[in-house]
């Protein structure tokens, strides 16, 4: 089975339709499928369902694709750094279900274990909790949260061989392991593909088998928020 594609347009070509959910990786700007992201943006596919941590911002991740209204819904963590998903919010011209964060990780892992749905404490007694099951285990109350089952998956990685094998680098591994478990098919974008076998099995991050289709593309690293030390007078 081929899985190494040409470019992200290539990669995306017969699995990208209108309407879709895709569950996205990246944390902040760290470990966004950038490439993918601008490659959907190009599609012109619309009424898309995003389930990610968080939008980027404005002009990077996600956020570009606010910026041409291709998102209908966002299943999200944090939206901060972001005035166009704000705006857009606010006016009643975007759906968000926001989700603690451990939730919206467990939500996607399950759904990439074939879980339907967990019990949490996390969000009893808030809004998070309206409309949801309740019940009580050895006296304390939980609430039910879904399993996320995605259309499509896209994720980030440092590096993979051509069988799908994935290794990502420090905290750009966030939620792109259990994003890329929960979609029908999954497609990673990476900075290097290697030889087959010379992956240490030990350093695997991600098997494979949860990955169909794969791309080596340059990435830009942005920091979100720069922080730096005023130089100390002589």
């Amino acid at each position: 089975m081929k899985k190494v594609y040409a470019n992200a347009t290539e990669a995306l070509d017969g699995v990208l339709s209108d309407g879709m959910m895709i569950a996205a990786g990246g944390f902040g700007l760290c470990g966004i499928p950038e490439l993918l992201l601008e490659a959907i943006k190009e599609s012109g596919a619309q009424d898309l369902t995003f389930a990610s941590n968080n939008a980027g911002v404005d002009d990077f991740g996600i956020g570009i694709l606010l910026q041409t209204k291709q998102v209908k819904k966002m299943i999200s963590s944090y939206v901060g750094e972001n005035a166009e998903f704000m705006r857009q919010y606010l006016a009643g011209e975007l759906e968000l279900e926001f989700n603690p964060q451990g939730t919206l990780a467990e939500r996607m892992r399950a759904g990439g274990a074939g879980i339907p749905g967990f019990y949490t404490k996390t969000g009893v007694g808030t809004v998070i909790a309206e409309g949801k099951e309740h019940k009580d285990f050895n006296g304390e109350t939980y609430i039910m949260e879904e399993g996320i089952f995605a259309d499509l998956a896209i994720v980030k990685a440092w590096k993979a061989d051509d069988t799908g094998n994935l290794i990502f680098r420090k905290t750009a591994r966030n939620f792109n392991v259990p994003a890329a478990t929960c979609g029908k098919v999954c497609i990673a974008e990476v900075e290097e593909i290697v030889p087959r076998g010379s992956l240490d099995p030990d350093q695997i991050h991600l098997p494979g088998i949860y990955v169909n289709r794969i791309i080596q593309g340059d990435h830009e690293k942005r920091i979100e928020q720069r922080t730096t030390r005023k130089k100390e007078e002589a």
